[in-house]
């Protein structure tokens, strides 16, 4: 399998190459700081480029099987301007499976019917434009022809794994608090493997 990856040089990205490449996956990612992706994961085939070029993600995708995104949204609209992108060049290269780091706000709320968590106090964040980009991200995989997967992790501190991990199709398990960033990459690399929540979002925490 050779796995083509968007956000490789965040928390969760880094960590989830490094899980695929332990079981010799292979990983082709795009970065934008070649020196730093160099320095998280020398094993991988690194591309220097902009997820908001066509070009560099036709040559990201070409040859893989798999897509995986953990872009992020630093505070820009990279993450809803990127996803239409990656979605077309995935058509064009007949690539058809994509698994992404979402965020929990984008979840279905438990408690107040027909609203995403994010529009709800069941978020404990008071601003909402990182969870509304998340959101335009999933409505353009919703709206394609992919095999889409989103991992919607709640409250991401670092540390190693722990495991006991539980996950709920489209909502936040109960009383979800947090995630540590190893289990939710570890999560997304066993989704990878094992398919198990096509056309989902998936809440995870502990």
């Amino acid at each position: 399998m050779k796995v083509a990856v968007l956000g490789g040089t965040g928390r969760v990205g880094s960590s989830f190459i490094k899980y695929a490449t332990e079981q010799d996956v292979q990983i082709r990612a795009l970065v934008r700081d070649k020196e730093k992706a160099l320095r998280l994961f020398p094993q991988a085939e690194i591309l220097e480029g902009n997820a908001l070029n066509r070009e560099d993600l036709s040559e990201l995708i070409k040859g893989c099987d798999v897509v995986f995104s953990a872009l992020n949204t630093d505070k820009t609209t990279t993450l809803s301007t990127a996803m239409p992108k990656i979605i077309k060049e995935m058509e064009e290269a007949g690539v058809d499976r994509i698994l992404t780091i979402g965020t929990a706000g984008i979840l279905n709320s438990r408690y107040e019917q027909g609203k995403y968590r994010y529009e709800t106090k069941e978020s404990k964040r008071t601003k909402s434009f990182a969870a509304e980009e998340h959101l335009k991200a999933f409505i353009s995989l919703k709206n394609s022809q992919l095999q889409w997967t989103i991992v919607c992790p709640t409250h991401l501190p670092d540390g190693k794994r722990i495991g006991k991990v539980r996950s709920e199709r489209e909502y936040l398990p109960k009383d979800g608090k947090k995630i540590g960033v190893a289990d939710t990459a570890f999560f997304a690399y066993r989704e990878l493997i094992e398919s198990r929540f096509l056309h989902s979002r998936v809440g995870i925490s502990y």
